[in-house]
């Protein structure tokens, strides 16, 4: 013990008093000093201090040094609180290890991957070598039983010698397969004796505990079986064992991080070895099972440079070109990337969104495409615009010009005119909703249908003119029928543009109403299969606002729909897949192109909407007619004169169907009579007078029932009407 140093006792300083004038009672102040001066002499040594005894804790057994206040009713409840949160914080951890390399599925997939190289073992190798030194040696032995066989015998010793060596070699062949079936043999053994090692328990634990429990034993039995699985695989490949690590991808089904871009970029020659990306917003799956992110590239490098190298990002990223797509996002460095987990536009279309509308479509608003590799539905305005569509054959041109069409035949104001240059009928279904309709491929049909729509195109300038508007508007058009939309949509370009007689001439009517027609209220559409130069003039493709460009065969066959330098800039048609029918890039609204796949409606689809379209178009009265006949014709100009000359033309037809043949001629007597029946009070003068005839042609009789009558010849009276209200059959 430790004895502490005296500390000897403090004195007080002396005190004199000074001498007063009269003598005084004592103070207050000596009192308190001499009181102190007592306690300080009375003042005794310091004691010792105590000193704790040291404990032997090897006295005590081994339970737990508990406090007294754990075992209160405070100290439980907080040790509940403890044991709560530490489970909690445990299962947490065990959650976001799941996903790592540490997580028990991985460690299952490892552990049945290293059993099972396990039981496949090393064996196959010998068991290849075996059958590889077969087949030599059993093909030398072919080799020496043929050189045996064509040796004559007159060689003597050469034959015998040869003879020797076939059959040495036939022994060694079939020694090496005797070899070969019994390293096959043993390989078979090991690997079953393996299996049943490896694979016997866990089939006797859940079977044992099916026939044991039921459905209960046998979940325990595989809870079993997944927790011995997962010890086997709880320690991770070595970097350097695992060959695939380096090789893995988002083909390959991993998650996109930000060193996985770092590492594309970097592999596509987009960034350099020592520059990074930085993450905008980080990688994440969207409800399509796509990874998106949003992405800075470093300073002084385009988007353009990333939008162009699409196919080596593809190849980095381990999959398909079409399923990436890369765009610019707000500003010059920074870019959107999406990549898809499967080939985009390979599944099921989903029905078009005009089987939903339950009125009249406006074509006035915007139009419904169809949705991008986002899902996102797609829709551009055709109002003052004009379009090409291309592509090869097959990859869905008349199903993509079915957005269009039937758009527009579902709005009952747009007025129909249509052209299918392949002859095919893909259009014919729409020929009575249309005003102009050419589907025989004619070129000069074709011309003459170009020469009326530029008729009408003047016409419509002219009202505006008149009416001191400088272009065709929605109000404008329903306050003035003549001023209606109207649609002109050409299908196979290729064949009107290449005639020699009116190649030129199409294509002059072409580009007077492409250029001139979008104030007038034209809209004009044309679907080719290679709009190159020599097939539609660069200065009418060029005139074409809106550009489709479906699968092509060659990126220069796609920069010729969409225009020079797209495919250089990440966008071409060549990357489409045969799989991804009516797929195709659009460059209608923004700066660059989408790739769309147009919605798609089934032939069954497309007669429904056409029926729906005939009604909507009959009650708005802007149905057009069909073809009228002659007859027809004449009583619509309301004049007595036409009024009888349709008698006449109905007396023809009517006599014709009688005989069974086409008449050419009838007697005066007869048209006389039909007229009588139509009510018609009509001479022979007055027809006469009407229907001028030669002095030959009322000398000419025919056999009629019996006699030889005059008469009038069919080719006189449609001559008649033709010079009087010009009109044809």
């Amino acid at each position: 013990m430790t004895e502490l140093p005296q500390t000897p006792a403090p004195t007080l300083a002396t005190v004199t008093a000074l001498p007063t004038a009269r003598t005084a009672e004592p103070t207050a102040d000596t009192a308190v000093l001499d009181s102190a001066r007592r306690v300080l002499a009375e003042a005794t040594a310091p004691t010792e201090v105590p000193v704790e005894k040291v404990v032997d804790l090897d006295a005590f057994d081994d339970a737990p040094l508990l406090p007294a206040w754990m075992k209160s009713p405070e100290g439980w409840a907080a040790f509940a609180g403890v044991f709560y949160r530490a489970r909690r914080r445990g299962f947490r951890r065990w959650v976001r290890r799941q996903p790592t390399t540490q997580g028990h599925v991985r460690q299952f997939g490892r552990g049945a991957r290293r059993t099972y190289d396990w039981v496949v073992g090393l064996e196959g190798v010998r068991v290849q070598g075996a059958a590889h030194a077969a087949h030599v040696l059993t093909r030398e032995a072919r080799a020496a039983a043929r050189s045996a066989r064509y040796t004559p015998r007159i060689l003597g010793s050469k034959k015998e010698l040869v003879m020797k060596a076939a059959e040495k070699a036939q022994k060694a062949a079939e020694e090496a397969v005797a070899l070969h079936k019994k390293a096959r043999k043993d390989r078979n053994w090991v690997r079953n004796l393996r299996a049943g090692v490896v694979y016997g328990p866990p089939l006797a634990a859940i079977g044992g505990g099916y026939i044991a429990t039921g459905w209960l034993g046998a979940a325990a039995g595989t809870l079993a079986t997944f927790t011995g699985g997962a010890f086997a695989g709880r320690k991770p490949y070595e970097e350097e064992a695992d060959w695939s690590a380096d090789w893995r991808s988002l083909g390959d089904g991993d998650r996109m991080t930000a060193p996985m871009l770092d590492a594309g970029f970097k592999a596509a020659k987009v960034i350099g070895a020592d520059e990074a990306l930085r993450i905008v917003q980080m990688p994440m799956l969207d409800a399509r099972g796509a990874w998106s992110a949003v992405i800075d590239l470093p300073p002084g490098i385009p988007a353009k440079k990333a939008m162009r190298a699409v196919d080596e990002l593809a190849a980095a990223f381990g999959v398909e070109e079409a399923q990436v797509s890369v765009s610019k996002r707000g500003r010059s460095g920074r870019i959107e990337l999406y990549v898809s987990r499967d080939l985009p536009f390979t599944d099921k279309a989903k029905p078009g969104p005009l089987l939903a509308l339950e009125a009249a479509a406006n074509f006035w608003g915007p139009i419904s495409i169809g949705p991008d590799v986002r899902g996102l539905a797609i829709s551009i305005s055709v109002v003052e615009r004009s379009g090409l569509v291309g592509g090869e054959p097959g990859a869905g041109k008349s199903a993509s010009g079915n957005t269009i069409l039937l758009a527009a035949a579902l709005d009952p104001r747009v007025i129909l005119v249509l052209a299918d240059g392949k002859g095919g009928g893909d259009l014919e279904p729409f020929e009575h909703l249309c005003e102009s309709f050419e589907g025989d491929a004619d070129p000069e049909a074709f011309y003459t249908l170009l020469l009326d729509q530029v008729a009408n195109m003047k016409h419509r300038y002219a009202l505006l003119k008149k009416l001191g508007k400088r272009k065709v508007t929605e109000e404008l058009a329903n306050k003035y029928p003549e001023l209606r939309q109207r649609l002109i949509w050409v299908d196979e370009l290729m064949f009107y543009t290449t005639d020699e007689e009116y190649g030129k001439k199409i294509t002059k009517l072409l580009r007077n109403l492409v250029s001139r027609g979008r104030a007038a209220g034209i809209i004009t559409f044309c679907a080719t299969q290679k709009p190159g130069s020599d097939v539609v003039d660069t200065s009418l493709r060029d005139l074409l606002s809106i550009r489709w460009a479906l699968r092509c065969t060659t990126p220069e066959a796609s920069d010729t729909i969409l225009g020079k330098g797209a495919a250089a800039a990440g966008y071409s048609a060549k990357t489409i897949q045969a799989e991804m029918r009516g797929a195709g890039y659009l460059w209608a609204e923004g700066q660059n192109p989408v790739m769309v796949r147009a919605d798609y409606y089934t032939d069954e689809q497309v007669t429904e909407l056409l029926e729906r379209a005939t009604d909507l178009r009959t009650k708005a009265g802007t149905l057009p007619r069909g073809p009228v006949s002659l007859a027809d014709q004449l009583r619509e100009q309301a004049d007595d004169d036409a009024t009888i000359l349709a008698a006449v033309v109905d007396a023809f037809v009517s006599y014709s169907a009688t005989a069974g043949e086409e008449l050419d001629w009838l007697p005066g007597a007869v048209l006389l009579a039909a007229l009588k029946a139509d009510g018609l009070d009509v001479t022979a003068e007055k027809l006469g007078a009407l229907i001028v005839r030669s002095d030959d042609e009322k000398k000419a009789k025919r056999a009629w029932e019996g006699s030889r009558v005059a008469g009038y010849l069919l080719a006189r009276v449609t001559a008649t009407i033709t010079a009087r209200y010009g009109l044809t059959a």
